[in-house]
């Protein structure tokens, strides 16, 4: 059974072109459906129904599962079952009939421009990790990337001449303008941070960390971490919540969703309306709280 999940995780990343945590989240997905089916002793994947994968879903939902989690896993149990189809290893796909669970979605947290402040002001830029830190979080806030795409920055894809990074994400690339602040931010981190940190010369990255390799993401995870409880600020912060807060002021501001889309680098704007929701109920706090008779 590995070699078949490595197989399809092969066809998905050649095919698909998927960033490697989304195939990382698939593989994982279908080898704890294998573990199941090994624990319920059904060690041949022809012998599964579509019984078999109910089974498992109520599996998940007494363990505790998220729905959104559940989800998920259908669709990666879904998406395997295709592809053996495909290759002809099973006669029918047991989930074609099978619905997805009905996810709420909850409105991303966001960030109050004080709150944006407050954090950004966090590093010091007085030794050559605040130097690296303000940069950082200057540059996500900017542009609103996604922190992998942050990370996976090499110094090509930044031109501060003219004010841009460009971005890559499989297939797709996009370009995306940078602010005055992340400029003299990353000018600073440039000249006075990256040269020390940096030990081989041929090292591409944009941010590395203190042994000078790029930076991983449970590297920056850590980073946010410190500094929002340094910042006292009682939200939870994930390293995603400074690009839905990004989007969600250039909204407020005057921005058009198809802007901000191309620059979120999103394939639909369904995945950009969830910001004018956010807006919509921002909109409604206010008036509550000013007008003499809301």
């Amino acid at each position: 059974m590995e070699a078949l999940v490595q197989e399809f995780v092969d066809f998905l990343e050649k095919d698909k072109r998927l960033s490697m945590n989304t195939l990382q989240s698939y593989r994982r997905d279908i080898e704890q459906y294998f573990s199941y089916l090994h624990e319920i002793n059904l060690h041949n994947i022809a012998n599964t129904n579509k019984t078999t994968v109910i089974a498992y879903l109520l599996y998940l939902q007494k363990k505790g599962r998220a729905t959104s989690t559940i989800s998920r896993n259908l669709a990666s149990i879904r998406s395997f079952y295709q592809y053996i189809a495909k290759c002809k290893l099973i006669d029918h796909d047991p989930t074609a009939e099978l619905e997805s669970p009905k996810v709420e979605k909850k409105l991303p947290q966001i960030l109050s421009p004080e709150e944006v402040e407050l954090l950004l002001e966090q590093p010091q830029c007085v030794d050559l990790k605040g130097y690296r830190d303000k940069a950082m979080l200057e540059l996500l806030y900017a542009t609103g990337i996604r922190v992998s795409e942050l990370i996976q920055l090499d110094l090509d894809d930044l031109n501060l001449e003219l004010a841009y990074i460009r971005c890559c994400k499989g297939a797709r690339e996009r370009v995306i303008p940078i602010g005055s602040m992340a400029i003299n931010a990353l000018k600073e981190y440039l000249s006075k941070s990256r040269p020390m940190l940096v030990q081989n010369e041929e090292e591409k990255a944009l941010f590395v960390n203190i042994n000078g390799s790029r930076l991983t993401r449970q590297g920056f995870w850590k980073i946010i971490k410190q500094y929002k409880n340094q910042a006292k600020i009682n939200k939870d912060i994930t390293p995603h919540t400074l690009r839905h807060s990004f989007a969600a002021h250039l909204l407020e501001n005057g921005a058009d969703l198809r802007s901000i889309q191309e620059m979120l680098g999103h394939s639909d704007i369904s995945s950009t309306q969830v910001y004018a929701q956010i807006a919509r109920n921002r909109i409604k706090e206010i008036y509550k709280k000013t007008h003499p008779r809301a």
